[in-house]
């Protein structure tokens, strides 16, 4: 205490006599850090560096997926791409109860997100109103495919194949959305008509600036996002929660052929998104913290069912129902993936 006391009066008076100068009270800050009682520091400093270093090989993989495929799909939409992919869906549709109209809603969702396919869905004029079932199953099918260029190109980065991803989102979608559909029909539920919650406030600036900064903004917030769930992560790992939470869930873990380590990233990845789980999946991939086989079985689970508090809450507001976009979709991804994980072989 004697030495520390001695120590802070000796910096005092260096502060006094040399109070008129900023080169020198920059030399004080430099002293300062180069003190004995800066090596308490060093552990903090080098923490904080590795997690600035990690948020920012995150967030630098995603955005170098993520920008490129923003503006090609930005082109497809401009050149009339999704008219053409609708016009191949419309018939498909009637497999599911649905009017070829919809075909544009579920382009437009594949290829853009659920928002255009909501905007699209909301101001299309009908010659009927739809069911509140017919709305689940669009709505449902809309959650399991749905911002593939972008999504698929992140699910590849974690080592996953793009035409798996593709393929799985799309036909796991038609094959819920027939399910659902018989289902509904045979005791005729949620046959009466279905009335949007939401209606879109009318677009003010459609210019290719006003796009451009509102894709800015969406970058930013994914990597504050990212931030606080690589912040969040450490702090699970650090407190022993993580395994806590893999001891809980170990029986769906077991039952989905998953392993402990993924549990963590699965659980963020299902309830806030692809995006975010996905990203971080990547970097443990780059890590080689998780197997292979793990990983594959991860992506597929958030392939087919991710984001069970936002997207549910978009279809909700289109006038979907939860027995479908949410409570079917959980259960239809878990019996899906157990069934994949145990036919293929292991993955090496």
């Amino acid at each position: 205490m004697i030495a520390l006391a001695k120590w802070i009066d000796e910096w005092l008076m260096f502060i006094w006599s040399k109070r008129n100068t900023g080169k020198q009270v920059l030399c004080l800050v430099c002293r300062l850090g180069n003190a004995k009682g800066s090596i308490y520091m060093q552990p903090m400093i080098k923490w904080l560096t590795g997690l600035a270093r990690e948020i920012l090989g995150i967030t630098y993989d995603l955005f170098k997926l993520m920008i490129p495929v923003i503006i090609l799909v930005k082109l497809i939409e401009e050149l009339g791409g999704i008219d053409y992919i609708s016009a191949v869906i419309g018939p498909v549709m009637k497999l599911v109860g649905l009017p070829a109209s919809m075909g544009l809603v579920w382009a437009t969702t594949m290829i853009v997100n659920i928002y255009g396919g909501m905007i699209i869905f909301v101001t299309m004029p009908l010659t009927e109103s739809l069911s509140v079932a017919q709305v689940t199953v669009l709505g449902t099918m809309m959650l399991v495919a749905h911002s593939l260029p972008i999504e698929g190109r992140i699910a590849q980065k974690a080592g996953i194949g793009l035409l798996y991803t593709l393929v799985l989102r799309i036909v796991g979608a038609l094959v819920l959305g027939f399910i659902l559909h018989h289902i509904y029909s045979s005791g005729n539920f949620l046959s009466q008509s279905s009335e949007a919650l939401w209606k879109p406030a009318p677009v003010l600036d459609d210019s290719l600036q006003a796009w451009s900064m509102g894709q800015l903004v969406a970058l930013f917030q994914v990597f504050v996002i990212i931030a606080i769930l690589v912040v969040f992560l450490r702090g699970l790992k650090w407190s022993g929660i993580e395994n806590l939470f893999a001891r809980l869930l170990l029986p769906v873990l077991r039952f989905l052929g998953l392993g402990e380590r993924t549990t963590s990233i699965t659980i963020i990845g299902m309830t806030l998104g692809l995006t975010y789980g996905g990203g971080l999946l990547i970097n443990e991939a780059k890590k080689g913290d998780i197997s292979k086989r793990d990983i594959f079985g991860s992506m597929s689970l958030l392939a087919v069912c991710h984001s069970l508090i936002e997207d549910t809450l978009l279809i909700v507001l289109i006038g979907g129902d939860l027995t479908g976009i949410l409570f079917a979709r959980v259960v239809f991804a878990a019996l899906l993936i157990a069934l994949i994980m145990r036919l293929l072989p292991r993955v090496r």
